[in-house]
């Protein structure tokens, strides 16, 4: 018999599959996104040097509101495109983390996107 995967598990296989093509430089960082039941959280990295250039969250001190819902998912992605771009990090690499690319982690992406990040 087979035993079946918790969804923890199938998304973490996901996400290593996905991390074996992704992969953050200094020119052109991954852009990791997390979502909890929650809140919602997203961080600019570079890979060669295993360093966070930039992150934000839902539960930062200067966010309002929810951090469930897909307006905060699009506030948040409009928070760290802003601290990016005030970094000089204009062009990154998206990193799904193993989710749908629906819902919460497409409105994160979106908002970026608005706020003048390529990816």
């Amino acid at each position: 018999m087979f035993k079946k995967q918790s969804r923890q598990e199938q998304r973490e296989r996901r996400h290593l599959r996905v991390r074996k093509k992704v992969f953050g430089t200094a020119e052109r960082p991954r852009f990791s996104v997390f979502r909890s039941e929650k809140n919602i959280y997203a961080q600019i990295i570079d890979d060669v040097k295993g360093v966070t250039l930039v992150a934000a969250s839902s539960l930062d001190k200067d966010f309002e509101g929810l951090g469930s819902n897909k307006e905060a998912a699009k506030k948040v992605g409009e928070i760290i495109a802003k601290k990016a771009l005030d970094k000089g990090i204009n062009c990154v690499v998206f990193d799904r983390g193993g989710f749908i690319y629906h819902g919460r982690v497409k409105e994160l992406a979106e908002g970026a996107r608005e706020a003048g990040l390529q990816f």
